[in-house]
């Protein structure tokens, strides 16, 4: 026989006998709610309460979160200068952090991704009057000025996955506000014309007449101009033309592009355009032009294409040429 919790004895099997429970044996009246739920301790937590902490925690999936991310060692190991600053190690620092980006995930945050740069947060802190050594700091520099800056939505996707797509997006803003500032040069001396705005015509038309030249296919784009004390201005750009000469291009990357290459312009700076074209059953061709005498893409050789194609930029040693692809002279762009 097994124990009842009244003590009474029950069938061997532990099975209750089956039967109606008298009337108020353990039944709450038909209508009437259980006014307390229980707490952590043990004591009862009035009904009220437990509905404000409900409330209180969906309201809370309505607060967006921005999460800011040391995302290169360089980054991480300044960080390690400041003594509150918790983590030894590189990697798990990003552990961490793609933990904490799960977790916000599950609980129905939108969560954005930023970058988190050492040295703006230093210069903040000085010019806020912040201990850079101070959690509290790093909280206020996210909020202020990382959060303001390019940032992701995460989505689930891994860390590893994320953040390449992020640091291009933030390199092609900086490209984009570097580009920009050189376009603000005041107007020509000799005939009055605002020079970045004319520079940025000349850019848009010298675009067209690439892409008028290049004809139906897929074309991949690259501008580089020099830029003064640092790696060259780069804008990337896709295209794809149409037998009917429908042309599908993104405009932010089009925007992008056509300020680059007018950046080059108004600065009179030397630089460069090369073209891919890709069409279906034919090798890839590579073209290319040189930007010069004020603001014209002048045609390069088919061996100038090569050299140019074929050289490591960084260190200038040859690179093995691509199987399948021709390499041949700019098309003229006529003026």
């Amino acid at each position: 026989m097994a124990q009842s919790r009244d003590g009474g004895a029950r069938p061997a099997g532990g099975k209750r006998p089956t039967g109606k429970r008298l009337t108020g044996e353990g039944k709450r009246p038909a209508g009437r709610k259980r006014p307390h739920t229980k707490q952590r301790d043990g004591r009862k937590r009035p009904l009220t309460e437990r509905r404000k902490l409900s409330a209180r925690r969906l309201l809370r999936r309505e607060v967006p979160s921005t999460v800011a991310v040391l995302a290169g060692a360089d980054d991480f190991a300044a960080m390690q200068g400041y003594t509150s600053f918790p983590f030894d190690d590189h990697a798990t620092y990003m552990r961490q952090v793609e933990g904490l980006l799960r977790d916000l995930a599950a609980r129905g945050t939108h969560t954005s991704v930023a970058l988190f740069d050492p040295v703006a947060y230093a210069e903040f802190c000085t010019e806020s009057h912040l201990d850079p050594d101070a959690p509290a700091s790093r909280t206020h520099y996210i909020a202020d000025v990382a959060a303001a800056g390019t940032k992701v939505t995460y989505e689930g996707e891994p860390l590893a996955r994320l953040l390449p797509r992020l640091v291009a997006e933030a390199e092609q803003q900086a490209t984009w506000e570097y580009a920009s500032a050189l376009l603000t040069r005041g107007d020509c001396d000799s005939c009055g014309e605002d020079i970045g705005r004319a520079a940025f015509a000349r850019a848009t038309a010298l675009l067209r007449r690439i892409i008028e030249a290049a004809g139906p296919g897929t074309h991949h784009l690259v501008c580089s101009i020099p830029a003064e004390g640092r790696t060259p201005l780069v804008a990337v750009l896709h295209t794809e033309s149409r037998d009917d000469g429908l042309l599908h291009l993104g405009e932010a990357a089009a925007l992008l592009f056509c300020t680059v290459l007018a950046a080059g312009i108004a600065t009179e700076r030397p630089g460069g355009v090369v073209l891919r074209s890709m069409r279906p059953d034919h090798r890839d061709t590579v073209r290319g032009w040189n930007l010069k005498d004020g603001g014209r893409l002048h045609p390069l050789t088919e061996a100038e294409v090569f050299a140019a194609y074929c050289t490591d930029a960084r260190t200038g040693e040859p690179v093995p040429p691509e199987p399948d692809v021709d390499y041949c002279a700019g098309l003229p762009l006529e003026d």
